[in-house]
C-alpha cells in the first residue's frame, strides 16, 4: 500500500473521530490498553528482534536502551493508553465566543487537526503514546518509526489496531507506515492528504523533515538546555539542581547540557561541581577558567553547541549576567534555559531575555514535561513560535474553528 492510499484510509477515519463523542473514543483507549497488555509476549518477541538486529550492526549501548522494552515498560505504555481516558477531550471546546450588535453569535471551537503524521526514531513506547493522543484529540494518526524499531512497532500497532476494532472504530485510525526510506519522502510530500507532520527524534531527523516536508510540521525537541548560576546564587541549591537536571535521566530533551558559572561564584562553585558530577560519572567539558579548578576534558566550540544526551556537560565561566545571555542566545535551541539566583532583578531580566519554550527560575529543567507540567500527556515538546510552544498537551493537537450563528442577519 503506498503512502498516499494510507493517507486517504486516515482521512476516513478521521472523519469518523472528529465525529466520536469522548466515551467512545475513551472505551477505545481502554479496549487499546487492554489488548496491548494481553499482547505483551508477542510485543517482547518482536522488541527481541530489534535489540539483536542493533546488537550486531554496533549500536550503542545508550539507543539500544531508549530501543529496548521490557513488562514494566509495556506496563507504563498500557497505563498511558488508560490515564488518557481519564484526561478532558479537548474537541469542542469554546475558546472564546461573543455576540455581535447584530445579533450573531461567534464561536472558536476546538477541533481535530484531521491527518497527522508522526516520524520518530528508536522508542517503540511511542507508537502506543503518539497512537493514544492522535485518537484522544479525534486525529487520525500515520506512524513512521525507525527501521531500528520496525519489528516492535509493528506488534503494537496490531495491538492498538485491535483494541479500535474491539471499540468499534476504525482500525485504519492508526497506522504504521513501513518501507524504505524513500517513504519518509513520500510522507512528507503528503500535502492535501495529512495535515499536520511532527518530528520526535534527534537534530538530524528534525532538520530534515523541517527543510524537506511540504506538510506543515510542529518542530519538537532539541534541546541544548543551559543553567546559569548567578554570583547572587543559593551555591547548596545550585548544585542539587545541576546534578538532577543533567544526571537524572540525561538521554531526553530537557537535561542541561552546559552549566555557566558567574565568576563571582565560580571559587566556590566549580569545584563543587566538578566534584559532584564526577561522582555521577559524568564528563565535564570545560573552558579554560573551569579547568583552573580541576581536571576537565578541554572544551571547544562545538562542545557548546552540542545536545550529548549522555553524562557529559559543557562548562564556562561567564563574568556577568550579560555574558550568559549572548552565551545562551548563540548556542540555545530554543527549548528549556534555568537561572538559579537570589535576584529578583537577574530573574525576571533572565525571564524576558532568553527566547526559549521554557524559562525556569530556581527549578530543575526536568520539570519541562507534559506530564509534570499536569497535561496529563504530551506529544513532544515544541520548540518553534506558531500554534504551539513548550510540552504540547490534548488541546496542542487540536486546531480551532469559527462557528457563526444568526438568526438571519445579512450584513448591510
Amino acid at each position: 500500500m503506498t503512502v498516499a492510499e494510507q493517507a486517504e484510509r486516515a482521512r476516513s477515519a478521521s472523519i469518523v473521530l472528529a465525529q466520536a463523542s469522548r466515551a467512545r473514543k475513551d472505551a477505545a483507549l481502554e479496549a487499546m490498553a487492554d489488548a496491548l497488555a494481553k499482547a505483551e509476549t508477542a510485543v517482547l518477541e518482536a522488541n527481541a528482534e530489534d535489540v539483536d538486529r542493533a546488537e550486531a550492526n554496533g549500536t550503542s549501548a545508550a539507543l539500544i536502551d531508549r530501543l529496548r522494552l521490557t513488562p514494566d515498560r509495556i506496563a507504563g505504555m498500557v497505563d498511558g493508553l488508560r490515564q488518557l481516558a481519564g484526561l478532558p477531550d479537548p474537541v469542542g471546546d469554546v475558546v472564546r465566543g461573543w455576540t455581535t450588535a447584530q445579533g450573531v453569535e461567534i464561536r472558536q471551537v476546538r477541533v481535530p487537526f484531521g491527518v497527522v503524521g508522526i516520524i520518530y526514531e528508536a522508542r517503540p513506547n511511542v507508537t502506543a503514546d503518539a497512537g493514544g493522543i492522535c485518537l484522544k484529540s479525534g486525529n487520525a494518526a500515520l506512524l513512521r518509526g525507525s527501521s531500528s524499531a520496525a519489528s516492535s512497532n509493528a506488534a503494537v500497532v496490531v495491538a492498538l489496531q485491535a483494541g479500535l476494532i474491539e471499540a468499534d472504530l476504525p482500525a485504519d485510525a492508526i497506522q504504521l507506515v513501513p518501507g524504505p526510506r524513500e517513504v519518509t519522502a513520500e510522507l512528507m510530500a503528503a500535502r492535501g492528504l495529512v495535515d499536520v507532520l511532527i518530528p520526535r527524534g534527534g537534530a538530524g531527523l528534525i532538520d530534515t523533515v523541517v527543510r524537506n516536508s511540504q506538510v506543515p510540521v510542529i518542530e519538537t525537541g532539541v534541546g541544548n538546555c543551559h543553567l546559569y548560576v548567578d554570583a547572587s546564587a543559593d551555591q547548596d541549591m545550585a548544585l542539587a539542581i545541576l546534578v538532577n537536571a543533567k544526571v537524572q535521566r540525561p538521554s531526553v530533551c530537557n537535561a542541561i547540557e552546559t552549566v555557566l558559572v558567574h565568576a563571582d561564584a565560580a571559587p566556590t562553585f566549580v569545584p563543587q561541581a566538578l566534584e559532584a558530577l564526577a561522582g555521577a560519572g559524568v564528563t565535564v567539558h570545560g573552558d579554560e577558567r573551569v579547568a583552573s579548578y580541576g581536571t576537565v576534558v578541554p572544551a571547544t566550540e562545538d562542545d557548546f553547541a552540542t545536545e550529548y544526551l549522555s553524562l557529559d556537560i559543557a562548562a564556562a565561566v561567564v563574568d556577568s549576567l550579560d555574558d550568559a545571555l549572548a552565551h545562551i542566545r548563540r548556542f540555545s535551541t530554543g527549548h528549556s534555559e534555568t537561572i538559579v539566583t537570589d535576584s529578583q532583578r537577574a530573574a525576571a531580566r533572565f525571564s524576558a531575555e532568553v527566547d526559549a519554550a521554557a524559562v525556569l527560575v530556581n527549578a530543575s529543567s526536568r520539570f519541562v514535561d507534559g506530564g509534570e507540567f499536569g497535561f496529563g500527556a504530551e506529544i513532544g515538546i515544541s520548540t518553534q513560535k506558531l500554534h504551539a510552544r513548550g510540552p504540547m498537551g490534548l488541546p496542542e493537537m487540536t486546531s480551532t474553528k469559527y462557528v457563526v450563528t444568526g438568526s438571519g442577519q445579512v450584513r448591510g
